[in-house]
């Protein structure tokens, strides 16, 4: 099996962030958010990734031939943004009659990846939501089988949203439905949806099986960004490099500390997560994403996410700074 990782979207609701780095790379709870992927896909076996790439796409294969040398990795060009379905047709020679895992390259979320591996069926990943009205939907029959899949209703028969998790046996009709897609010229909301072309393999036979994702954490933006950050860092505790040298600080857990970094007479946490080669000085932080190579002075920041390569000094705010940044308030 061959997992697809589309990563090609500009993430506009995460800028600045995203003008200089690409969101799969934006870090949560010492990790970026496609190792999250990837990890969680390696150890239930598979060792062969495509990457759907486009905006800052130079960045995202530097980081994964740096970060995973070990596994086979194929990079696609999505030139031109026209959708998930339009993505995934761009991958139809590498994956050849492979089954594939697809996973959306902002989702990270908890469920047992090799049970749905084990799975004779092919499978959606599905959460039930209060509001689906933004997210495709599921529909399922009495059978426990999915009848029906549509993108973003505006009245929804269902309360089970697709969660961006898809595994795909029957691969030969995913190609002939995205083709059809393509063909007929048929879109939603401007662009080839995957969702349409699911619906199309349903509506030809293939029988889909949901399953239920335990936390599905929410990167799109800064507020849901550092929930899932928080929640995460609870979750698996936070590490603090061997190497981060602390002086007269004091760190309240869970947080995260990258290598390199230094503290000096500093508050960190709870919930903070901190890249390398950081240095905090004089400062308090906590409930905040902090990115490598920053330089925090005499600031106490709260609910913020601060991008790499960054000076702050002095002032109580609630900050949005991308990467590159200078901000000095005397």
């Amino acid at each position: 099996m061959k997992a697809i990782i589309p990563v090609a979207g500009a993430g506009a609701k995460l800028r600045p962030h995203t003008y200089t780095q690409p969101k799969a790379l934006i870090p949560i709870a010492g990790k970026t958010i496609l190792s999250f992927i990837v990890d969680q896909l390696n150890a239930a076996g598979i060792n062969e990734f495509i990457f759907i790439v486009g905006y800052l796409g130079e960045k995202i294969q530097e980081y994964v031939k740096q970060t995973y040398p070990n596994l086979t990795c194929h990079f696609v060009y999505q030139n031109e943004r026209q959708g998930t379905g339009h993505a995934i047709e761009l991958t139809r020679n590498i994956v050849g009659t492979d089954e594939v895992f697809v996973a959306l390259g902002d989702t990270i979320c908890e469920y047992d990846v090799k049970e749905v591996m084990a799975s004779e069926y092919s499978m959606f990943g599905v959460k039930k939501v209060d509001d689906p009205r933004n997210f495709g939907v599921a529909e399922i029959d009495e059978n426990g089988f999915i009848a029906h899949v549509i993108e973003k209703p505006s009245i929804p028969k269902s309360n089970m949203a697709l969660v961006g998790l898809y595994k795909i046996k029957e691969t030969h009709f995913l190609f002939e439905c995205l083709h059809h897609l393509f063909v007929q010229d048929i879109k939603t909301y401007g662009e080839y949806s995957l969702t349409d072309a699911l619906e199309c393999m349903i509506k030809r036979g293939a029988k889909f099986k949901p399953f239920r994702v335990k936390n599905w954490f929410d990167c799109g933006k800064k507020e849901t960004l550092l929930e899932s950050n928080a929640t995460l860092l609870k979750k698996f505790g936070g590490t603090v490099h061997e190497s981060v040298v602390i002086e007269n600080s004091i760190i309240v857990p869970p947080v995260s500390i990258g290598a390199g970094c230094t503290l000096k007479n500093a508050i960190i946490g709870p919930h903070v997560a901190i890249g390398a080669n950081t240095t905090v000085q004089y400062s308090i932080l906590r409930d905040s994403i902090i990115g490598s190579y920053t330089n925090l002075f005499e600031v106490v920041l709260d609910n913020s996410l601060i991008g790499s390569d960054a000076s702050v000094k002095g002032l109580s705010r609630s900050l949005n700074i991308g990467d590159n940044t200078e901000i000095d308030f005397g």
